[in-house]
């Protein structure tokens, strides 16, 4: 019997080592957590800081940016830019390039008297290819210079040279 009460008691020894061990490590473990969260708040707290310094930046940067744009009478045209309503003394330079080009091509036309175009004839005139997506591409921007009061658009669907000016309503004009 004493063999067995022998064997007990290494086991028992053997398990103590053993949950000895794992409260040392269990130990180093909440020491590591301790530090990983003292970091992560940390790096919490440096995000909100930039986040907030950010937005009081953005706002000062707004404040001046919308300063400026009081002054400057027609900004520069971006690619994608809004087509504004026509207005008497408007230059054609706040338009975007490609809106620009169109009024060119019309422009051209008129002292020669010539007739409307199709949307169509304006691509070929801007040198583009006359593929579908070309022409749609050509009549969106026409169209929507017509609605702005930039040309004409004829009940055919035709373009020509005309300004005049159109009723603006409250919601800003789409691209």
């Amino acid at each position: 019997m004493a063999s067995v009460l022998g064997m007990l008691e290494e086991r028992e020894t053997a398990a103590r080592v053993r949950v000895e061990g794992l409260r040392e490590e269990v130990a180093r473990l909440a020491g590591v957590l301790e530090a990983a969260e003292i970091e992560l708040d940390r790096r919490v707290i440096a995000r909100e800081e930039l986040v907030e310094a950010l937005a009081a930046s953005a706002a000062e940067a707004t404040a001046v940016t919308e300063a400026k744009a009081e002054t400057v009478s027609s900004p520069a045209p971006v690619p994608g830019s809004i087509v504004p309503p026509w207005r008497e003394g408007l230059p054609v330079t706040v338009l975007a390039p490609d809106y620009q080009r169109i009024l060119g091509v019309l422009d051209d036309r008129q002292p020669a008297g010539q007739k409307p175009l199709k949307a169509k004839e304006i691509t070929v005139q801007l040198g583009l290819e006359a593929t579908s997506a070309k022409v749609e591409g050509v009549r969106s921007k026409a169209r929507r210079l017509a609605e702005r009061g930039w040309l004409v658009q004829e009940t055919s669907g035709m373009f020509s040279v005309g300004r005049r000016p159109v009723p603006v309503p409250d919601a800003a004009p789409s691209a």
